[in-house]
């Protein structure tokens, strides 16, 4: 495998291969990963709406369109949306958390879209530190920010920086692995992540102020609240929407590598990823049979959207009991 395809392999943004950390790193960020995921999934089931189960499939099958998306931010580096910090501000962190874990799967077990080994550092890197960490900076920054303007900016600033803190996550965990030393890897990861967190910042904000505009009612947290809205239809036009980006949007995405086969690239590590240990549906976002790599991509991403979608769902409506939900309760997003 040249270092061509091995910066392919590792597209998108911080989806860590196989072969680029080691067993122990390996271990313990399975290991922190399962707490973090346990924990929100336990969030969820006692705290979650039950009226919103379709909101995370919706966020779910976005997501996943979203970050086909590729953007380009400097010369021969691309980025996209990771959304962790959007969904956390709709939906709550746990909510955040799961959404993000779920497309990480999904990603991960039908598109050879970051290493099975690997899939608990990524799960680390995009929602608990990324989701959650980028939830807390936006509520401490909303906090001081008040009104409409105020949780725009604080959406902004969180996801720029839980870019970042991403970003800095997987350099260490390179840099534990011996792949390369921490300073190379931080200086290396965070300096083009900086850059690639203002388009995260700014998209993210964009959507959150056309939700706020258009769909006010997603902001109200309380049990009583949108009593007359119907969840099912919006999420299933929503879905729609999110198969139109997949399937006429991302054929047109840039082609240039992430931020992390860039880096790789640059400091020598490219050629430590391994091949793929399963077989998947659609390699790399190909299906077999289809030599249009446009159309390719495009039948991956509907295919990919409609699947995150059903899983978050099903997983919501296991999860999240039906609860009386008392007119005068009040509770925070989960």
């Amino acid at each position: 495998m040249d270092s061509a395809s091995v910066a392919q392999s590792v597209d998108p943004i911080m989806h860590i291969p196989d072969g680029f950390i080691d067993g122990k790193t390996v271990v313990v960020t399975a290991t922190l990963s399962a707490i973090g995921v346990g924990l929100a999934l336990n969030r969820v089931h006692h705290t979650f709406p039950a009226r919103k189960i379709p909101m995370l499939g919706l966020a779910a099958a976005f997501l996943f369109a979203a970050q086909m998306l590729n953007f380009p931010v400097v010369a021969g580096t691309s980025g996209h949306l990771i959304g962790g910090v959007l969904v956390a501000a709709l939906l709550g962190p746990s909510a955040a958390v799961v959404v993000v874990t779920t497309v990480l799967i999904v990603q991960c077990f039908l598109f050879q879209d970051g290493g099975v080994l690997a899939l608990g550092a990524n799960i680390f890197n995009m929602a608990i530190l990324g989701a959650g960490g980028g939830w807390v900076i936006f509520r401490c920054v909303a906090a001081l920010l008040r009104g409409t303007r105020g949780r725009i900016t604080a959406v902004a600033f969180a996801a720029w920086l839980s870019t970042v803190l991403a970003a800095a996550g997987c350099a260490a965990q390179l840099a534990w692995s011996g792949k390369v030393d921490w300073k190379s890897a931080f200086t290396a990861m965070v300096g083009v992540h900086l850059l690639i967190g203002l388009g995260e910042g700014l998209i993210s904000a964009l959507v959150f102020a056309a939700i706020q505009r258009t769909r006010p009612e997603l902001m109200q947290t309380g049990p009583s609240a949108e009593p007359h809205t119907r969840w099912g239809e919006f999420a299933f036009f929503g879905l729609l929407a999110a198969v139109g980006l997949a399937l006429f949007v991302a054929p047109l995405a840039c082609p240039w590598p992430d931020g992390l086969a860039v880096v790789a690239e640059k400091l020598g590590f490219a050629l430590a990823a391994t091949p793929p240990m399963l077989p998947v549906l659609a390699p790399e976002y190909s299906f077999p049979g289809i030599h249009s790599a446009a159309l390719a991509t495009a039948v991956a991403g509907a295919v990919g959207c409609l699947i995150v979608f059903a899983l978050a769902l099903l997983l919501a409506c296991v999860l999240v009991p039906k609860r009386t939900e008392h007119p005068s309760a009040t509770s925070a997003p989960p």
